[in-house]
């Protein structure tokens, strides 16, 4: 009896068993510049993104921008935390998948909120670049549901210091961007 409740542990833990591919680590802290361009308008500022892995094939990550709309006195903060789940699909590139609450405050009772999920690839392309590309959805009560594309890389100048840049193009051509430094532990 004791046999088969080991053999049942064990296969309820193999999707589990995974780790993330060699080189990819999902402890980092990075900010910098972020823009965001719309037909309506174009806006710019700064922002802070980071992720910790809580287990293995687990992170919770978190992003604040502050961008001020050009050519006005108007600036908006925007924020999204959530959780991902990672596995390794080969020795260098893992599937990723996220869900995250997603907020933007512009003042003056002037607020939307929803959820986003996403999934795609992160992959290290060389011992010192790592890529990756996700197709996700937005939706929210105040605002119209949406299909965007992230795509991003990240350079490594040492073991904890290296530059991201990413751009999310939203349904309909909308685009942020965002480009600094990145501190991985």
């Amino acid at each position: 009896m004791k046999r088969y409740a080991i053999a049942a542990a064990l296969i309820a833990a193999l999707p589990f068993a995974a780790s993330a591919a060699d080189g990819i680590n999902y402890n980092y802290v990075q900010g910098g510049y972020v823009a965001t361009r719309t037909d309506a308008g174009n806006a710019d500022g700064w922002g802070l993104s980071g992720s910790v892995a809580v287990h293995p094939n687990f992170h919770l990550f978190a992003d604040y921008a502050n961008q001020k709309i050009d050519h006005t006195s108007v600036d908006f903060d925007q924020w999204r935390v959530g959780a991902g789940y990672n596995r390794a699909i080969s020795d260098r590139t893992d599937f990723v998948g996220k869900v995250a609450y997603e907020k933007l405050d512009a003042g003056a009772g002037i607020n939307a909120d929803g959820y986003s999920a996403e999934a795609g690839v992160r992959s290290m392309m060389t011992p010192r670049i790592e890529g990756y590309a996700m197709l996700g959805y937005q939706d929210g009560n105040d605002f119209e549901g949406d299909a965007y594309g992230r795509l991003g890389a990240a350079v490594k100048f040492n073991q904890n210091w290296g530059a991201a840049a990413e751009v999310k193009i939203v349904n309909g051509g909308d685009t942020q961007w965002f480009v600094g430094p990145r501190l991985t532990w």
